[in-house]
């Protein structure tokens, strides 16, 4: 793969808070960045070269995106893989459509990194109502059924304890989607992610793992290092480039993985993207993860994944606008060592991820305090 060196042409699929700080980034760099997105104000339409308006689900828009670029990603994979194929008529895309393929399908994505030898959440599919009984006789109670595509950050997935809770769930979810999974609900300590970059020539890159935790589905804090054995933060690395490396991804894979109480990783999903878990890395790392992935589609080398010092994200939803307008924002950077990243969206509304804040401190338990200690003060 030839270097596309600065002042080449990127373009995104998708103006998100993920194409936001991608477009950021390659400004910093020296590359051109096109932005396609419905939403002339979407967040990273305020911020590229270009903007290009058109559907994220339209094949047209994609490939004259692709033919006004050197180069092309997304910014999440529930884009149209048929506009990702008609994009790929003209351009590289990276990581492939045939990644992104198995990433948007939660039944795909299990069979892939099973194929690979590394274990997952139990799971079984349900296809139709009549599936539902065997599922969940394989699986047990309590589980979580999903919807196998277009779901993320909580959407398109019940917790059910009872087999009415379960018949009902089912149905509900099956109107919005024709191929749902059941997992098994697993006794975890806590819940890891490792980012991984991968470059064309093989060679691979991981981030320290995260500890995440989650509120409502949704992304709440993410503290790293994972405050776990080194033997554990390494294993989790390891996994994350095995996979990556068997799905020939070029660019990022996020991975998220939950560690059982029994001292087991099980990778429960799959984001072939900047990742809310790596948002840290923009202030306590010396590539980002959007600077590693321009790095990565681009044929460069990949950059030190090192620490600087402990950090902890707290991501902003929308709540904390509800019925006091504006956040104290002042307040919140009174905290030592906190920064604040705004994502540019005009309207707050509940479950939205607006921005979030970050600390490097000089321990994960202090940069935990400290950032949540900023959030509070928002209120």
């Amino acid at each position: 793969m030839a270097p596309l060196l600065p002042g080449s042409r990127v373009g995104i699929i998708g103006g998100g808070q993920l194409g936001r700080m991608l477009a950021l980034e390659a400004r910093r760099l020296g590359y051109f960045t096109c932005v396609l997105d419905p939403d002339p104000r979407a967040p990273a339409a305020q911020v590229a070269d270009l903007h290009l308006a058109g559907g994220l689900a339209d094949p047209v828009a994609a490939a004259a995106l692709a033919r006004g670029v050197d180069v092309v990603t997304y910014e999440f994979e529930n884009v149209d893989p048929n506009a990702v194929a008609a994009a790929e008529t003209a351009r590289a895309v990276h990581p492939s459509g045939a990644v992104l393929r198995i990433a948007q399908h939660r039944l795909r994505e299990k069979e892939a990194v099973i194929g690979l030898g590394i274990p997952v959440t139990p799971f079984a599919a349900v296809r139709s109502a009549s599936d539902l009984g065997a599922a969940i006789e394989r699986v047990g109670l309590p589980a979580v059924l999903k919807t196998a595509a277009s779901g993320y950050d909580g959407k398109g997935q019940a917790v059910v304890r009872r087999w009415a809770d379960a018949e009902a769930a089912c149905a509900a979810l099956l109107s919005r989607c024709d191929t749902l999974i059941v997992e098994g609900l697993v006794d975890f300590e806590l819940e890891l992610s490792v980012v991984c970059a991968r470059a064309a020539d093989g060679t691979t890159a991981c981030y320290a793992p995260g500890e995440n935790r989650h509120s409502g589905g949704i992304l709440d804090l993410t503290v790293a290092p994972a405050r776990v054995p080194s033997v554990v933060a390494a294993r989790a690395q390891d996994i994350a480039a095995v996979i990556a490396t068997g799905l020939g991804v070029i660019g990022l894979l996020a991975v998220e993985m939950f560690l059982t109480r029994d001292g087991r990783l099980l990778v429960n999903e799959l984001a072939p993207r900047p990742h809310n878990s790596g948002h840290h890395t923009l202030d306590a790392c010396p590539t980002s993860q959007f600077e590693q992935l321009l790095r990565a589609i681009c044929g460069l080398p990949l950059g030190a994944t090192d620490l600087y010092a402990p950090a902890a994200m707290a991501n902003l939803l929308g709540d904390l606008w509800s019925g006091v307008g504006q956040p104290d924002f002042p307040r919140a950077l009174a905290v030592p060592g906190v920064r604040l990243h705004l994502y540019g969206k005009a309207e707050a509304r509940p479950g939205r991820k607006m921005g979030h804040l970050c600390v490097v401190a000089g321990t994960a338990e202090e940069a935990s305090e400290r950032v949540l200690q900023a959030r509070g003060r928002l209120r």
